[in-house]
């Protein structure tokens, strides 16, 4: 798709060099801290309330046996812990140990690190012209409703 529009292909330029920037710096993270992404992912997961395996697989877009081999890496790496849910037995409650939210909290840290940098590079007059434009962009982006076609079949047509 060829963008036309200023405002358009200055905020895809812009959204290739966040993902760039951002995505390289959790894989460095990653590859430092002997885990894979999917791993890191699991993690986010577990953080955010996935308590059981085929939740996660689910999630993560594998089969219950890979999330719980997935699992039992991170629970020898001590990052979270598995343990029977005293309400049913069949099932295990996943929980993240300190470890693994301090892993986390580095790797939400490896991510934005980069930002700082830039932040570093700007005036305070730049800073507030790009202050109030975000400030727009986050407001409208919350106003919109998921298109899910986009996702499934690709972006719209011109």
């Amino acid at each position: 798709m060829r963008l036309t529009d200023p405002f358009l292909r200055t905020l895809h330029d812009w959204i290739e060099i966040f993902m760039h920037r951002s995505m390289s710096s959790v894989i460095r993270f990653s590859k430092a801290k002997g885990l894979s992404m999917s791993q890191i992912g699991a993690l986010f997961h577990i953080d955010k309330g996935v308590r059981c395996v085929s939740d996660l697989g689910d999630d993560l877009g594998v089969t219950s046996a890979s999330a719980s081999q997935m699992l039992e890496r991170l629970v020898q790496q001590g990052l979270i812990l598995r343990s029977e849910d005293p309400h049913d037995r069949r099932f295990k409650q996943i929980v993240l140990t300190d470890e693994g939210r301090r892993t986390i909290q580095e790797s939400l840290h490896a991510r934005r690190g980069w930002l700082d940098d830039l932040a570093l590079t700007l005036s305070a007059g730049e800073k507030e012209q790009i202050t109030a434009a975000l400030k727009i962009l986050i407001d409208k982006a919350n106003q919109l409703e998921p298109r899910l076609e986009s996702v499934v079949d690709g972006p719209p047509s011109p």
